[in-house]
């Protein structure tokens, strides 16, 4: 049975604004839980015009208290930028506030520009991403600690400086730890620990199938996961005929172009898109756009995404959908759902 989750960077649309793009988050996670969505995440953006979700740990608390049953995560923390324990300490948080539903995404991309993310760091000097895996672990010792599973020592030896450091609260659960990557790396890290690991194919659709493939054959047995689990986030636009699914993806392959040219701003409108002076140049970019995602009806996406579950040998997907407006949103998302046979009965 296929599983379908929500990816939200809380997009902020030309006209609108940031507090806009933030309600916007708290509604559709209200609509996806009716759909039968199982997991909803934020993302973790900084210094954009584009995108609202600059503290996805902050959203998640917000969502999950707007929400009764569907899992929230982050999607994912960029966690070069912080500390181990900290993050540990607000999922613990989370946790406790909301046992049974969190999910804990880590990513090593910064999220932003790199003087954003000196920005970022409370010292003079940034985390090296060489030490990402040592971040990861810890990270996880500190999680296991609180929830018990490390032993009444803790979950470091006795010669650790970190030896009697405890993430508090602490208590029984722990978050669904997740690394999200759009390459090899974060997948062979996520197969060492032991983590599930979800592909941003929407982000790098040249790796194939490879960095899936990486995470299967290396993958190490862990407390928390016995054998690996790997997950799709893929870009998709549903709408009743592919016509309007087209006209309504303009506004994306817009903002996407404008990215790659670094203008990247608020979401521009359909109309603009559709009457925007495209040159030949930004035409060839435009069809190479236009194949980063999934546009369409409910059939021809559902036909699209199980063929693609096949050849990347999930049935997980983790759905990203950005619209100009919100009720174009719910409803690609709510097109999807029926398609995929994912709406309760």
């Amino acid at each position: 049975m296929v599983t379908l989750s929500v990816l939200d960077q809380s997009p902020i649309r030309k006209g609108g604004t940031a507090a806009e793009a933030v309600a916007n988050t708290i509604d559709l996670a209200r609509h996806a839980e009716r759909l039968g969505y199982s997991r909803y995440w934020l993302a973790e953006h900084h210094n954009t015009s584009s995108f609202a979700g600059s503290a996805p740990e902050v959203l998640i608390g917000s969502v999950a208290g707007a929400t009764r049953s569907i899992r929230v995560g982050s999607g994912g923390v960029m966690l070069p930028h912080y500390s181990p324990l900290k993050v540990a300490e607000c999922f613990r948080m989370l946790e406790t506030l909301y046992p049974g539903r969190i999910d804990l995404g880590v990513g090593r991309a910064p999220g932003g520009d790199m003087r954003t993310s000196r920005a970022l760091q409370p010292g003079p000097q940034a985390y090296d991403v060489g030490v990402f895996p040592q971040q990861v672990e810890l990270l996880i010792q500190f999680l296991e600690d609180a929830q018990g599973l490390a032993g009444e020592e803790g979950g470091f030896p006795g010669d650790h400086p970190y030896t009697g450091l405890h993430a508090t609260p602490r208590g029984p659960g722990m978050p669904d730890l997740w690394m999200l990557g759009s390459g090899g790396d974060g997948a062979i890290i996520a197969a060492q620990f032991g983590m599930a690991y979800c592909f941003a194919h929407f982000i790098n659709q040249d790796a194939g199938t490879q960095p899936l493939e990486l995470y299967r054959r290396n993958f190490r047995a862990s407390r928390s996961l016995s054998s690996p689990r790997g997950s799709l986030a893929v870009s998709v636009t549903v709408a009743e005929t592919e016509e309007e699914a087209k006209r309504i993806s303009a506004s994306r392959n817009l903002w996407v172009m404008h990215l790659l040219q670094n203008r990247a701003a608020a979401f521009p409108s359909i109309e603009e898109a559709l009457d925007y002076p495209y040159t030949d140049e930004d035409k060839v970019m435009l069809r190479a756009i236009e194949k980063r995602g999934i546009t369409g009806t409910p059939e021809q996406v559902r036909g699209k995404l199980l063929a693609m579950g096949e050849a990347f040998g999930v049935d997980d997907f983790v759905i990203l959908t950005i619209t100009y407006d919100q009720k174009d949103r719910v409803r690609s998302y709510e097109l999807l759902a029926e398609a995929m046979g994912a709406i309760p009965s």
